[in-house]
């Protein structure tokens, strides 16, 4: 596991903190948080991102590079 050494704004700490309090937060919890959180807002940043990048796609295109590749996907190929 890593560790890492971040700095928050006071007022973040003490919202997050007070948050945990209340739901009857322990020790590890706040790094529980912090992983959650990390972890949907890469999800949140690489959805943006697939979309851009699908943008100048129509719907029907999208749609059929979708059957495409999970129809390769149930016959086993790469």
């Amino acid at each position: 596991m890593a560790r890492w050494s971040l700095s928050i704004p006071e007022e973040t700490d003490r919202m997050v903190r007070t948050f945990l309090a209340r739901n009857g937060g322990r020790k590890e919890d706040l790094s529980r948080f912090v992983n959650d959180a990390v972890r949907c807002r890469v999800l949140d940043l690489t959805v943006r991102q697939v979309k851009e990048r699908n943008a100048p796609l129509d719907q029907a295109e999208i749609l059929g590079l979708i059957d495409e590749e999970v129809s390769a996907a149930r016959a086993g190929r790469p």
